[in-house]
């Protein structure tokens, strides 16, 4: 089992910066990837980017050159997001892909105000 706790949400103005963390417990030997998803309103929640266990990432489209996900260690991740839109506003939600299975963290809101 994998417990994922987000922090560092809030409201900031287009343009802003803002930098998440999550921060994984339990079986983080088993982490053989981690990533942050968003769910806009009325939206289905989409990946953003992940970082597997080698430190390979991946981003959606719409965040390159914006975002930036990184690993402070075996169980920090962080998405540092620059540049930022109103299009972003959404719940932001840890995920990490275990031998176990996958797990979510319980999201941290980013608003960003036009």
């Amino acid at each position: 089992q994998v417990q994922l706790v987000e922090s560092g949400g809030g409201l900031v103005q287009t343009g802003g910066s803002l930098r998440l963390s999550c921060v994984a417990s339990g079986s983080i030997f088993t982490i053989k990837a981690m990533g942050w998803y968003r769910q806009p309103p009325g939206k289905q929640r989409e990946l953003v980017a992940s970082i597997t266990s080698g430190g390979t990432t991946n981003y959606a489209d719409s965040v390159k050159g914006r975002f930036t996900i990184a690993k402070y260690n075996v169980n920090t991740v962080y998405l540092q997001m620059n540049s930022l839109k109103p299009e972003d506003t959404a719940v932001y939600y840890c995920n990490a892909v275990a031998s176990s299975g996958e797990y979510w963290g319980q999201g941290t809101q980013v608003t960003v105000s036009s």
